[in-house]
């Protein structure tokens, strides 16, 4: 059975919007804080051990734009694993390996997690990561906390219909301040 991971790029005030994005009050964000040789060989890892990748729509077209135009590894790796994109709208995926999900979301994620063996990975996607965390489906979260302050933008926290338990398994920083932290559900 597959597991559900959320890695998400995050400020210290909550903010997840556009962390690489050109169209946000703060382009680049993310980009302008060192995380080191070693906070890039965890992201790099860390998307190397997924089996999947699970999407919203707008996350999925920016990787499908970008990924099919590099080389090497984690190219290699994003363009042929398997994909999954979670949009009512999006009906022709041009990227390799991509299977788009509708309907209620609960029944299609327990669908993949029953397909899939191994990591699922959830990257940015706000909209799907907070509709995972509402309906109890994220086994683990994966943060890298940028030590800045936006004051502006779309936030990973939202209300959630119940309290969820969470061990904190790793706490690690990186390059000029970049903490990243691991949380495993507990249930």
């Amino acid at each position: 059975m597959g597991r559900i991971v959320l890695t998400e790029f995050i400020s210290l005030d909550g903010v997840v919007e556009a962390p690489g994005g050109e169209d946000f009050k703060y382009p680049d964000w993310s980009f302008k804080v060192d995380r080191g040789p070693e906070g890039e060989r965890f992201k790099e890892t860390e998307a190397l051990g997924s089996a999947a990748l699970l999407l919203g729509r707008t996350t999925y077209e920016g990787f499908a734009e970008a990924w099919p135009q590099y080389e090497g590894e984690l190219a290699d790796k994003y363009n042929s694993m398997p994909k999954y994109v979670v949009s009512s709208t999006l009906s022709d995926p041009g990227w390799t390996n991509t299977t788009v999900l509708s309907g209620d979301l609960v029944e299609v994620v327990s669908r993949v997690k029953d397909e899939v063996d191994g990591e699922i990975s959830v990257a940015g996607s706000i909209q799907l990561a907070q509709g995972l965390l509402a309906h109890d489906l994220v086994d683990e979260i994966h943060l890298m906390a940028f030590p800045v302050i936006l004051g502006h933008g779309r936030t990973l926290w939202t209300q959630t219909p119940d309290k969820s338990d969470w061990s904190l398994t790793e706490a690690t920083t990186y390059g000029d301040g970049v903490l990243v932290t691991i949380h495993e559900r507990r249930r």
